[in-house]
């Protein structure tokens, strides 16, 4: 499963605003590692630097010395609508008659294409195959007196899951869709303020935590202050694996904070498939927390069995074939002397494809693990989702397919329990009608269209450089 995409957005004066967007887009590296970008406004005109790869190969201290201006918005790319190529990197900016907005999406509009389409006959024009350029098209055309209302507009035609940060010459705004599938936070910086997808971003950066973006709400933030519009929804739809995987531990969504929810899905799943083991370990790092959870309630010593190199990212030099072979070798590292002989219990968030978990297992073994008891922090992915997860298609995900006894035996563990979909709205603390819980049961926010081809934007003409 690949993540989504994070977004920043930063209105301040006096500030080396490109640095402090650089160091908040470095806190959301987690959730895109494709491509990262800044721009900037001074009031009159705008400033855009992207590039493909992390952050930190993305810009250099020239780069960022030119992004001067007061307002700023940023984007970590995992690309969820269109390729991956340099023309698809954020922020996405469209100027049209004089004026211009610059978008960083994070979501997935499931009407990109038939929007795109209507677009193109009134005579506006694409460069990329991102539904993040369609957005920013449709706010440019919708009727309205003011940005407030054109974004309203085009709200009514969205259809999907949008938190975004947006920027004019002269004001920052955030949106969240109705359904507040994707999170978005508000925060205060030396008289100033800042959004961001995740809390953990405004703590790098020094911004106090004021609140979260309501599903639904439009903040504008410019020079005469604040100001707030909310459409309601009749639900909302979080999507829930921003506590199983997406978010960061340090992360606070909904008044919860991401690491306790994950120590308390190990907790419950040692009361939901006890077992008698020797060690417990959690693979790292998003099940990490609920390993400590499962060692706690279970009485077992927890240890870091797997050791992850966190330097493996997105790169650009692809391994040879001896090295692919390799597999999971490159990312974990068993600690043999700790294993061997051991009765291991392996806490994991998920299994979407079934493609590396088997390989964990088969790691552990050649260490010399005696058993292995898989537990896994939520309940078995049946379905795939269209609003901004790259998580698989229907085929492909192995629960679809195959029956959780099936399962344990194709990935080789001794035992496999998953997490119930009630114990996982116990850890997380929220009410069931919080959450879009469609890849467990089916249960779509909105209607979907099953088939929608992952690269429907592509078009022959997009540049690609």
């Amino acid at each position: 499963m690949h993540e989504t995409c994070g977004v920043i957005g930063i209105y301040a004066h006096g500030i080396d605003l490109a640095r402090l967007t650089f160091f908040a887009l470095f806190a959301l590296q987690h959730r895109g590692q494709e491509s990262a970008g800044i721009a900037v406004a001074d009031g009159n005109e705008v400033k855009i630097h992207t590039k493909m790869g992390l952050v930190s190969q993305a810009f250099t201290e020239s780069n960022l010395s030119q992004l001067t201006g007061h307002i700023s918005i940023g984007h970590t790319l995992y690309s969820t609508k269109g390729s991956s190529k340099t023309a698809n990197a954020q922020p996405v900016i469209v100027k049209y008659q004089g004026d211009f907005v610059a978008v960083s999406h994070n979501g997935n509009i499931i009407n990109a294409d038939l929007l795109r389409e209507t677009l193109k006959w009134q005579g506006y024009s694409f460069h990329s195959s991102t539904d993040s350029e369609v957005i920013a098209n449709l706010i440019l055309a919708s009727p309205g007196k003011d940005w407030e209302d054109k974004i309203r507009s085009a709200m009514y035609r969205l259809q999907g899951a949008y938190s975004m940060t947006i920027m004019t010459a002269d004001k920052l705004i955030a949106v969240r869709d109705p359904l507040g599938v994707r999170p978005l936070c508000l925060g205060t910086l030396d008289g100033g303020y800042a959004i961001a997808s995740e809390s953990c971003a405004l703590d790098h950066i020094g911004a106090q935590f004021s609140r979260e973006i309501n599903p639904g709400e439009i903040v504008i933030i410019d020079k005469t202050g604040i100001s707030s519009f909310t459409q309601k929804s009749e639900r909302e739809a979080l999507c829930i694996f921003e506590y199983v995987y997406f978010a960061r531990p340090d992360s606070t969504i909904h008044g919860k904070l991401v690491y306790k929810t994950r120590q308390a899905m190990g907790e419950l799943l040692a009361k939901e498939y006890p077992v008698d083991a020797d060690l417990v370990i959690g693979v790292p790092d998003s099940a990490t927390a609920a390993g400590i959870g499962y060692s706690r309630a279970s009485g077992i010593p927890y240890c870091e069995g797997l050791i992850k190199n966190r330097y493996v990212g997105r790169t650009f030099i692809m391994p040879d074939q001896r090295l692919r072979d390799l597999g999971v070798r490159m990312k974990f590292n068993p600690l043999s002397e700790i294993i061997k002989g051991k009765r291991l219990v392996v806490v994991d968030d998920s299994i979407v494809r079934g493609t590396t978990t088997p390989k964990i297992v088969a790691l552990l073994r050649k260490a010399g693990a005696k058993e292995i008891h898989l537990r896994i922090c939520c309940p078995p992915i049946r379905h795939p989702c269209f609003l901004g997860v790259d998580m698989a298609t229907e085929g492909e995900l192995i629960a679809a397919r195959k029956s959780i006894s099936e399962i344990k035996e194709y990935l080789g563990a001794d035992s496999l329990g998953y997490l119930s979909l009630e114990g996982l709205l116990q850890a997380v603390g929220l009410p069931r009608d919080t959450f879009c819980l469609a890849c467990f049961n089916n249960d779509y926010p909105i209607p979907v269209q099953r088939e929608i081809p992952r690269l429907a934007l592509e078009t022959a003409s997009s540049p690609d450089s």
